[in-house]
C-alpha cells in the first residue's frame, strides 16, 4: 500500500476502528462539561444530563461484560460440536 492510498482511506474515513459506546460517552461528557450554562435551570439540567451519563456508563460496562462471557459460551459450545 502506498502513501496516497493510505491518505485516501484515512481522510474517507475507512482506516478508522469501530468505536464502543463507552468512547461516545466519554465525547458526550466533555461536551456537556464544556458547556457554561446561564441559569440556575440550565445547571440543573446539566447535572441531571451527567448523573445520566454515569448510569448510562454503568449498564454499557455490564452490558459489555455480558456480551463478553456469552461470546465466550458460544466458543465453547462451537468447541464441543467439533
Amino acid at each position: 500500500m502506498n502513501l496516497n492510498d493510505m491518505t485516501k482511506r484515512f481522510l474517507l474515513g475507512e482506516d478508522r476502528k469501530p468505536e464502543n459506546v463507552l468512547t461516545y460517552l466519554q465525547a458526550l461528557k466533555e461536551t456537556i462539561n464544556a458547556l457554561n450554562p446561564k441559569t440556575q435551570t440550565d445547571y440543573r439540567r446539566l447535572e441531571i444530563a451527567k448523573q445520566h451519563i454515569t448510569e448510562i456508563r454503568k449498564l454499557a460496562r455490564r452490558l459489555q461484560e455480558r456480551v463478553s462471557l456469552l461470546e465466550e459460551q458460544v466458543k465453547i459450545m462451537e468447541e464441543g460440536k467439533k
